[in-house]
């Protein structure tokens, strides 16, 4: 009799697609919210893969801060054709132009926390029930709490009192109306299990995760891609880069590194010696807080990340 050996990536995908057919099981309008970065886009695939032949049954949810890097949009629209699914498009600028946000000013401005608004509209408009987005508990402590199938109240708020316990991968979606969760299959994965599977099965990514010369410049450590949406400050030059990004934000508040890493293979060489995760070191917004040589890695949060009551 054949031994059945299953090594922890292949864990991990069963883990996953378990959760992920749940919540198409346990919910109405499930969605899948997609940022075009590298763990959105596993989570994509992982989707695909879960109810393969058949088409991903729900739709994918961006919303466009209109900061995007032009990579990550081209790739979203490629993907989204691709695979035939529905795309909901949530947007930043149509919340500021209804009064709903209001739009920061001077030359550190960002629409990074203005996203929540914009989602919380946009799953309320498609009375969406559970939104599954790709988190991971190793991203920093904020996450390291979160349980796979995380309760919202009406408000789109997240108290961690009012969490249900998940013995035995035993999911409990119930709720009452105008509530909903939010979902994160990916949980137990670690930025180099994300690498490691994404070469194992060869997933497309947008061309900022390798290593490409840029127009950047360089702000209190950090390394910031020069675009219409950001201002120099006085002094600040703009220099040619070789460098990539660890992960896909608004161009004005997320940084990169320099790197010569232009294969997914050079990746994993490189994310091995490093000791931070590529949010570890959140706080670009503020650099003083932080080490330069921390912050060069530092990246932005993600529209599901807020502040410690609102966090999408």
């Amino acid at each position: 009799m054949n031994n059945y050996i299953m090594n922890h990536l292949r864990e991990l995908e069963s883990e996953a697609i378990f959760v992920i057919r749940e919540i198409a099981a346990q919910f109405e309008n499930p969605v899948l919210l997609f940022s075009g970065g590298k763990d959105s886009i596993l989570l994509t695939h992982l989707a695909k893969k879960a109810f393969y032949p058949a088409k991903i049954p729900f739709p994918l949810i961006h919303v466009d801060t209109g900061h995007n890097f032009p990579e990550t949009i081209a790739f979203r629209d490629a993907l989204v054709e691709e695979l035939g699914v529905q795309l909901i498009v949530g947007s930043v600028q149509e919340s500021i132009d209804k009064g709903r946000v209001k739009e920061e000013t001077g030359a550190d401005a960002s629409r990074n926390a203005l996203q929540i608004v914009s989602l919380l509209d946009t799953l309320e408009k498609h009375k969406v029930d559970a939104a599954m987005g790709g988190a991971r508990r190793d991203e920093e402590k904020a996450r390291a709490k979160e349980r796979f199938f995380s309760h919202r109240d009406e408000f789109g708020q997240w108290d961690p009192k009012n969490q249900r316990p998940e013995l035995w991968n035993l999911f409990n979606g119930r709720k009452n109306y105008g509530e909903h969760f939010r979902v994160f299959p990916i949980s137990n994965w670690t930025e180099m299990d994300v690498w490691e599977y994404i070469k194992l099965e060869n997933i497309d990514l947008p061309s900022l995760y390798f290593s490409h010369q840029r127009d950047c410049i360089v702000r209190d450590g950090v390394i910031l891609a020069n675009s219409e949406f950001i201002k120099l400050k006085p002094g600040e030059k703009v220099v040619n880069l070789t460098v990539r990004y660890r992960t896909c934000g608004d161009m004005p508040i997320t940084g990169a590194v320099e790197s010569e890493a232009n294969d997914i293979t050079k990746i994993i060489e490189e994310i091995a010696t490093t000791r931070t995760t590529e949010r570890g070191a959140y706080g670009a917004r503020n650099p003083s807080s932080l080490p330069a040589r921390i912050l060069r890695w530092a990246t932005p949060a993600y529209w599901y990340r807020a502040s410690s009551r609102t966090r999408p």
